[in-house]
């Protein structure tokens, strides 16, 4: 029995430090919000919001349309990487703001069932 307990007792160490010893990534893409990003643009809700006339591709028009869709309509900050057509919902909703519309490289780890990063550090991409 007491060689049992031992043993689980070493299992949980090593699971919990496998959990440690996860290294963060850096993942690169755009700060979108959850709506727009599954559409991969801006178009569309520029266009349900009367602002169709506005290039969805203008840095100042991807900043405001993810920061209304965050603020005004109930979206999350996501990570859009284009390249890969891959959304990350990032657990951390305050470091993204300041970066809406904007490529980035998220420091984070990422939880692979939830596709969610734990963010890390948020800098821009250059």
């Amino acid at each position: 029995m007491r060689k049992f307990a031992v043993s689980v007792v070493a299992c949980m160490v090593l699971v919990g430090a496998s959990f440690v010893v996860a290294k963060d990534k850096t993942f690169t893409g755009e700060i979108y919000d959850s709506q727009c990003a599954k559409e991969s643009s801006h178009a569309m809700m520029l266009k349900k919001e009367g602002m169709g006339d506005k290039d969805p591709n203008d840095p100042m028009a991807k900043a405001m349309c993810t920061n209304n869709c965050v603020k005004k309509m109930g979206g999350k900050y996501v990570l859009f990487d284009a390249a890969k057509k891959t959304v990350y919902q990032l657990d951390d909703q305050q470091k993204p703001e300041q970066f809406a519309g904007q490529k980035v490289k998220v420091s984070g780890t990422l939880d692979k069932a939830t596709q969610t990063i734990h963010v890390t550090a948020i800098q821009p991409a250059s």
